[in-house]
């Protein structure tokens, strides 16, 4: 899947797209304002892939704290700036 039809899906569907990981099903839930949801597919996710969206969705509340934790479980450096550039890096690196 491309990042242009993952981004479209966000807009058009009601549903995430089949296939995708629990970490990317994060990203298209938080993407449609549906942040608990998100964040439970995050913590299913595991892995340094749903611990790099849970750091994301961290930041996005303001627990700047337990997004480093999350950042480094991922082992990432804890993003600075623009939430949606965070966002579609995360997507783009997880595509």
């Amino acid at each position: 899947m491309s990042f242009a039809d993952f981004l479209q899906s966000t807009a058009a569907g009601n549903a995430p797209p089949p296939g995708l990981s629990r970490a990317l099903q994060a990203l298209w839930h938080e993407a449609r304002g549906a942040w608990d949801t998100a964040h439970t597919l995050a913590q299913e996710a595991g892995g340094k892939d749903g611990a790099w969206v849970h750091a994301h969705l961290h930041r996005q509340e303001g627990d700047e704290a337990n997004a480093g934790y999350w950042y480094r479980r991922a082992g990432r450096t804890p993003a600075q700036g623009d939430l949606r550039a965070e966002w579609e890096a995360i997507v783009r690196g997880l595509l």
